[in-house]
């Protein structure tokens, strides 16, 4: 606790958005067999003592008041097609009901479902208050540049609302890698170039594109989520280009997402503070960017 109270003065000055977090609630949570190995790879850095705690929803909501969140992104995911799991919109529209406008919901439709997909989007933004679409592409087993996911992006277009997109690699033994390669996003920024997309985690092990096709479509955020921000740091990682760019020509477009409780709130902004960020482009990862993408109006 006590790193996360020495990270509370620097990012509580410009609210912190943490835009990747998941509440310790059964409903907001998936379990399922496709997502077994992802226990492996973030068994050195999964906060567990936390996710089981009786007290884990006060302690979830404590850390955010703590450190002086401005918001945090909540996201559905409607898997039925494919995995026969769902994370509803109802339910998380109801949690940021509930724990107030902090909490930022996304939500989750599959594009499976065709138009009834497409109706579930608008009803979730309009009647639940949803601000945001999120799609995991190694989930539904459809590519980025699907046909299948034309209507929804033409519908966010529509509504004016943002698209998170998992980009790189995922960790399922059940799904390919190939369905998040960010190349891919060059297609869809072309025929939407208004489409407001954040591509998140961040495009390895394909960075370098990623990055390219940020560089070329000033509408693609990328997301620094469900990784440890001290990878960009390292040699030899594959990560080190965002820290590269992320200093100076994309030092706009990076969005911070602490994957918490994967990966604790504490490390996470511990990690970021030393990446040696200039204070004005640590407060654009940590705030500014994400509030542009999502339309906020303390954005700046």
């Amino acid at each position: 606790m006590s790193d996360l109270m020495n990270d509370v003065s620097s990012s509580a000055e410009f609210g912190l958005i943490d835009y990747s977090s998941k509440p310790p609630l059964k409903e907001l949570s998936i379990k399922s067999g496709h997502l077994s190995n992802y226990d492996r790879v973030y068994s050195s850095v999964i906060d567990a003592e936390t996710e089981a705690s009786e007290n884990a929803l006060e302690t979830y909501l404590g850390t955010y008041d703590r450190v002086g969140a401005s918001h945090v992104v909540i996201k559905a995911r409607d898997l039925e097609t494919t995995f026969g799991r769902k994370i509803s919109n109802e339910d998380v529209a109801e949690f940021c009901r509930t724990h107030g406008p902090r909490y930022i919901g996304f939500a989750g439709v599959d594009p499976h479902k065709g138009m009834a997909a497409v109706r579930e989007l608008e009803y979730s933004v309009k009647e639940l208050g949803l601000r945001g679409l999120n799609i995991q592409c190694f989930e539904h087993k459809v590519a980025i540049n699907d046909r299948r996911l034309y209507p929804l992006y033409a519908k966010c277009a529509e509504l004016a609302i943002p698209v998170n997109v998992h980009c790189g690699i995922n960790f399922s033994s059940d799904t390919t890698m190939a369905f998040g390669q960010p190349s891919l996003l060059d297609e869809v920024m072309i025929h939407f170039p208004e489409l407001k997309v954040c591509a998140a985690p961040p495009g390895w092990p394909w960075v370098h594109e990623l990055i390219g096709v940020a560089w070329k479509h000033p509408n693609l955020w990328i997301g620094v989520v469900f990784i440890r921000p001290k990878v960009l740091s390292i040699p030899n990682s594959g990560y080190e280009p965002l820290l590269q760019y992320g200093k100076g020509l994309l030092k706009d477009r990076m969005i911070f997402g602490s994957g918490y409780p994967t990966l604790p709130l504490s490390s996470a902004l511990e990690e970021i503070d030393g990446l040696g960020l200039k204070p004005e482009v640590k407060r654009a990862w940590l705030h500014g960017n994400a509030a542009r993408f999502l339309g906020l109006e303390t954005a700046n």
